[in-house]
């Protein structure tokens, strides 16, 4: 491969480094959002901390997948009429029209297919 042909491949792929990402406040609490701005990523990543009980809300287009990092020791999430306790390790998959929020201190990486629009929040 030549060197023209290895900066191509090496431009394909991005890198995020959440502590250069603004904090944007979010109904959870706040969140970092990666890949936005990048045109051939289907979704986007967020880093959300989530520091008092969320709202209730679901999205109608969009799919979250969180990914629990850390989790105060009564954490847990409110899906449709379920509450479920939560705790570091474990990923929960909410497919639009699932009612949902976040109950007590948690950190979460949520993967959200297609890309965040914040005007999908009911």
């Amino acid at each position: 491969m030549n060197a023209m042909n290895e900066r191509v491949v090496a431009s394909a792929y991005k890198i995020v480094e959440f502590g250069n990402l603004p904090v944007l406040p979010c109904p959870c609490g706040t969140t970092q959002r990666a890949f936005a701005d990048v045109a051939g990523y289907p979704g986007t990543i967020h880093l959300t901390r989530i520091s008092e009980d969320a709202q209730l809300h679901y999205h109608k287009s969009l799919t979250e997948t969180y990914y629990f990092l850390e989790c105060g020791p009564d954490a847990s999430m409110q899906l449709d009429d379920e509450t479920v306790p939560v705790r570091a390790g474990m990923c929960v998959m909410i497919p639009p029209g699932v009612r949902h929020r976040a109950i007590g201190m948690m950190t979460v990486l949520n993967i959200v297919f297609p890309k965040f629009d914040p005007a999908d929040e009911w």
